[in-house]
């Protein structure tokens, strides 16, 4: 081949790559939000299953004394309620948003306790890519159960918690799914909505403050 050649068989590849990177690219993140969604159903079942063997209660309101987390719904304690359902959930991998483990985040490999020697490997928050609202209750189903942490409105998060209401719009960040998230509600509905249906979402709860326990880092 002549370099005259070579060089149009490179501006060849080059353009195909051009076209087909974006593709592969929006491709993997649809399966990265459907692998999401499937999680979060996981989770919402694994809530359905703990409080149907708890008085219909969900951890957060159980006491610590009796299995529960009551205690524990402000701060940085948002693994913990996910903790207590280590049973039903089975394996803390559903606790990650697979956009977050192409990002190199790890992935816990067990529900202990964190220590200082090995913590990324254990559940904590650092790993934990879903919220938990604290308030969801199994008499309401549409309350707000779980969903993706890149929730947000647009204030800062208070002692571990975000507080949504009609007067602070919620919304989504740019974080794992660009700009949309899903939900999982009391009875363990999973959607996947854009800003605007989560707003719809949250006026449907039919409570004015809809408080949700973030995995934060610290207070």
């Amino acid at each position: 081949m002549t370099l005259i050649e070579v060089l149009v068989v490179l501006a060849v590849l080059v353009g195909l790559g051009a076209l087909l990177i974006p593709r592969l690219k929006r491709a993997r993140a649809t399966g990265d939000r459907i692998q999401c969604n499937n999680n979060l159903k996981q989770i919402g079942l694994a809530y359905r299953v703990w409080e149907g063997d708890n008085n219909d209660k969900f951890p957060m309101a159980v006491s610590q004394t009796n299995g529960g987390t009551m205690e524990l719904i402000t701060g940085p304690n948002a693994w913990r309620h996910y903790q207590v359902m280590s049973n039903e959930l089975s394996t803390p991998w559903v606790l990650t948003c697979p956009a977050e483990t192409n990002q190199n985040h790890l992935l816990a490999t067990t529900f202990d306790t964190p220590d200082l020697k090995n913590k990324v490997q254990f559940l904590s928050n650092s790993n934990l890519s879903f919220f938990v609202g604290v308030d969801a209750n199994d008499t309401n189903p549409q309350l707000i159960l779980a969903g993706d942490r890149n929730i947000t409105n647009g204030m800062p998060v208070k002692n571990g918690v975000l507080n949504l209401t009609t007067n602070t719009p919620a919304g989504w960040t740019e974080e794992m799914h660009n700009g949309v998230g899903n939900i999982a509600l009391s009875d363990g509905s999973v959607q996947q909505l854009s800003t605007l249906n989560l707003r719809d979402s949250v006026a449907n709860t039919g409570v004015a403050t809809n408080r949700l326990q973030m995995p934060t880092l610290a207070p």
